[in-house]
């Protein structure tokens, strides 16, 4: 066959061999150029079976041998998009200049639902909140209140202390800080010197759900009495109740009772 007659495609003995597309390495996620802990990225917080998740009786839904993973939502890469880019860039420019490591202070950025969270090691959460509410560029002026999580799976990492704060300047941003910490070990600053307001939610996350705000003046139950023993909030705490007996059928009390979650 001569040259001018060669298929165009290049499919003579001549042709070069296809090269393969080599695709890009996913983009790690840090923070002031530190990746993200590894375990942190994608935290797992459950693996259910079954359609209910029932961890106490067999599964009468026929999906017995279902099996899923729950996560928390995984650590965001950059760019952020909006003006999420902006409001990291001008924090981890704040506690750079106050001599501190970013890196140590934000554990991970999550992006989910067009909202950010900003994941707070705890002996830094003081450092934080102070440029928040103070920077002018950032301007997060009021604090919407605190609430607390349960995750009985993620080890070390049980219990989470949510704040939601809001820029009024900065027309309605909202952001959401995250501090976990350990059963074991059920302690978190009060931010009430800086957020004043927080000072009953900080009250109610600890008399619900356990968790201890040191530096708080005043901490003691909103909802349950005084000498009450426990935290109703918590996934561990029990349920309780007495055996009700009726027409000669007893139903056993409500923690012993087969239950899906």
């Amino acid at each position: 066959m001569s040259e001018k007659n060669a298929p165009a495609n290049g499919s003579g003995s001549d042709a070069l061999p296809e090269i393969p597309e080599v695709s890009a390495a996913p983009a790690v996620p840090e923070v002031a150029g530190t990746p993200v802990r590894p375990e942190l990225r994608l935290e797992v917080i459950a693996a259910p079976t079954g359609q209910f998740g029932a961890s106490d009786a067999g599964d009468t839904t026929g999906y017995g041998e279902h099996r899923s993973v729950v996560t928390l939502a995984p650590a965001a890469v950059r760019p952020y998009g909006g003006w999420f880019d902006g409001v990291v860039d001008a924090l981890i420019e704040d506690l750079q200049d106050a001599g501190l490591d970013p890196a140590a202070a934000i554990e991970k950025v999550v992006i989910e639902h067009d909202e950010l969270t900003l994941f707070i090691a705890r002996e830094h959460l003081l450092d934080v909140v102070r440029p928040l509410r103070d920077d002018q560029d950032l301007r997060f002026e009021l604090c919407l209140g605190v609430s607390g999580v349960h995750y009985p799976h993620l080890a070390g990492r049980e219990l989470h202390a949510c704040i939601e704060l809001m820029s009024l300047t900065h027309g309605g941003r909202q952001l959401r800080l995250q501090v976990a910490c350990p059963e074991t070990d059920p302690h978190v600053p009060s931010i009430v010197s800086v957020y004043p307001g927080n000072d009953w939610h900080e009250r109610e996350t600890w008399d619900l759900m356990g968790i201890v705000f040191d530096g708080h003046p005043h901490l003691t139950r909103t909802a349950m009495p005084d000498d009450w023993v426990g935290h109703p909030q918590r996934k561990d705490y029990p349920l309780g109740g007495i055996p009700v007996e009726y027409k000669g059928a007893q139903t056993p009390p409500a923690d012993t009772r087969r239950s899906y979650r």
